[in-house]
């Protein structure tokens, strides 16, 4: 029994110092202008607290970039700076004045995970962008098209004047309906999948503004994806210094880790199962 224990010991000895070399090799290119990107499932706590650590080693050394978030709505930047100025260090005044909307403040995001992230751009004074498309306008725009939300100079800023490709189209559905446990009716896929890449093209100009400026943006894992995701809307400048990281669980398929650059995984966070609160909720109507 000793020598069994002696060889699992060995063995996990072997493969934490394996994997140490790779995330050093990634987290080395955290300096400069470098856009990184940064995946998470959103209700893994452990996904949170591993990217925290990462980036306060990078800024410890030396590192400003821009802080992007998905959690914010792009209108919102004008209430993220008139927080700062009137509290420089408070990061739940930066939150309660970018997401208060009709009276409910924080919207749908556990902001336990995500004030460090406010603290850390306060505590080194970097830049702090709301990143993306409101859910009212996603929602026009899956019920009435882009130009519900924008107007043709702005289309044609965000690439979204262009015909879709049809692998990205056919794969942003796919997701779509992966998302919805295969639920949806079919009309709704195609539609819905618009929502999201109007999205992730939003998200892809805000780092696409940054030309001279490193930039870390904190989004889900399937907005940084390179294949469908923000990498595929922006400009080649900007991508030649991208690095996606995706930051998955253990149950997940392999099959998307081709789609960054790096991954870390990590075990599943505790949930309900979401497609039998899908189902749930979609007999309660």
């Amino acid at each position: 029994m000793t020598i069994k224990i002696a060889a699992l010991l060995l063995m996990l000895t072997l493969t934490a110092c394996a994997a140490t070399p790779v995330r050093q090799t990634w987290e080395n290119r955290l300096r400069g202008d470098t856009i990184a990107l940064l995946g998470e499932v959103h209700d893994n706590a452990e996904h949170h607290r591993l990217r925290l650590e990462i980036l306060r080693r990078a800024f410890a050394a030396g590192w400003r970039p821009v802080i992007a978030m998905e959690q914010f709505d792009r209108e919102r930047q004008a209430d993220i700076e008139r927080a700062r100025r009137e509290r420089p260090r408070d990061a739940q005044h930066v939150i309660s004045l970018a997401t208060q909307s009709s009276g409910k403040t924080g919207g749908n995001w556990n902001w336990n995970f995500y004030r460090p992230f406010v603290e850390l751009a306060l505590e080194y004074e970097v830049p702090l962008i709301a990143a993306n498309l409101s859910s009212a306008d996603t929602s026009r725009v899956v019920r009435e098209g882009y130009t519900a939300v924008f107007d043709a100079q702005t289309l044609n800023a965000l690439g979204l004047d262009q015909p879709i490709p049809p692998a990205v189209q056919t794969a942003q559905e796919r997701e779509i309906e992966l998302g919805h446990c295969n639920a949806l009716p079919a009309k709704m896929v195609p539609v819905m999948a618009r929502g999201q890449l109007a999205r992730d093209a939003v998200m892809a100009s805000i780092v696409n503004q940054r030309p001279n400026q490193g930039v870390v943006l904190l989004a889900g894992n399937g907005h940084v994806r390179r294949d469908i995701g923000v990498p595929h809307w922006l400009n080649a400048a900007t991508r030649a210094r991208t690095l996606v990281i995706g930051f998955l669980e253990q149950s997940r398929s392999s099959q998307l880790e081709p789609a960054f650059d790096a991954v870390v995984r990590t075990a599943a966070a505790e949930r309900v199962d979401p497609c039998i609160e899908f189902m749930q909720r979609m007999k309660s109507r």
